[in-house]
């Protein structure tokens, strides 16, 4: 298994995307994210999705070379059109709207609508943090979840994810999470591999518990905590489709299916100004102190660093190279 540099991960995604369509500026957004979840060993949101980043790139699934349109409808909201291309490059540009909106108001929201997958959430709330704020990230993605004791794929796995800023420019703490037991991405990697998944993940078309990748994918993920976890993908279903102007989960195709309509997928964020509060960083403190005195636990997030290199599996390096060289012949 080939040990590859993140600059050199972030340079052939880069190409890749290039080779596939996408306009430079695009190309550099959404390979920097690529390259950052590897440096996370967050493979499901780095390097597995490039394939199909480009191969929707050449079918028209995902924008080649949208532009963003950004508007103010309220001074505590803005709101971007991704016009159908990729959530990373919407975020970029929306970010300096977004960060004054937070600044004179205490208190903003970032609705992204029509966009593409934006993978990892985390990704998103972790740069807000980074400028200073307590950031709460939502989105929705293709039908997978059927309600407790029901078999109807109603939502997505739709993750939420929160960051908070430790006062320096660093990260305190952040989980980024589907509401569902797995992210789906699991199943698939476990599909791909011939292996079983546990039980307690899926279900399968008939409702009944199941460790059959396959019938897992032709039924249903499990919520996380049932009901409460069924409540909180309802939410982000509500916040991501209601106020961003997407569609609802039960409307977007496959997400990796290379040909079909765009994703027409929505992102929301609450960034909240933690200077609003004169005790915040104490309380936080109090917090982290407490969860630090039993040996082993930590805050979510707290360990989170960057990997200057990373094991990538050789068909998975091999693929990423021969996407850098352009789009198949065949």
């Amino acid at each position: 298994m080939p040990v590859i540099t993140i600059p050199e991960i972030h340079q052939v995604c880069k190409t890749a995307l290039e080779k596939h369509g996408a306009t430079p500026w695009i190309a550099e957004s959404v390979a920097h994210a690529v390259a950052k979840n590897e440096s996370r060993r967050n493979r499901i949101c780095g390097l597995y999705y490039l394939q199909s980043y480009c191969q929707q790139l050449v079918s028209g699934r995902v924008s080649k070379d949208a532009e963003p349109v950004i508007t103010l409808p309220k001074p505590g909201f803005v709101k971007v059109d991704a016009k159908y291309g990729f959530a990373q490059p919407a975020f970029s540009r929306a970010l300096p709207s977004f960060i004054d909106a937070v600044q004179d108001n205490g208190i903003a929201a970032l609705a992204i609508g029509h966009s593409h997958t934006c993978t990892s959430l985390g990704y998103f709330t972790e740069q807000l943090a980074r400028k200073g704020f307590i950031a709460i990230g939502f989105t929705n993605s293709s039908p997978i979840v059927a309600p407790p004791g029901g078999k109807i794929r109603t939502i997505g796995t739709n993750p939420v994810a929160f960051s908070v800023p430790d006062g320096d420019g660093n990260i305190a703490m952040q989980f980024d999470q589907s509401t569902t037991v797995v992210a789906l991405g699991k199943i698939t990697m476990a599909k791909e591999a011939g292996e079983k998944i546990p039980e307690g993940w899926a279900l399968d078309e008939h409702g009944n518990p199941t460790t059959e990748p396959e019938k897992a994918l032709a039924g249903s993920l499990v919520s996380a905590g049932g009901y409460k976890g069924w409540g909180f993908g309802l939410m982000a279903e509500l916040l991501t489709a209601g106020l961003t102007g997407s569609i609802a989960s039960q409307f977007v195709k496959p997400l990796k299916a290379t040909q079909g309509e765009p994703h027409d997928l929505g992102q929301f964020f609450l960034a909240i100004d933690p200077e609003n509060s004169d005790v915040f960083f104490e309380r936080f403190g109090q917090v982290a102190d407490l969860v630090a005195q039993d040996e082993g636990t930590r805050l979510p997030g707290q360990s989170l660093k960057d990997l200057s290199e990373v094991d990538v599996p050789d068909s998975l390096w091999h693929l990423a190279l021969e996407l850098s060289t352009g789009p198949s012949k065949d």
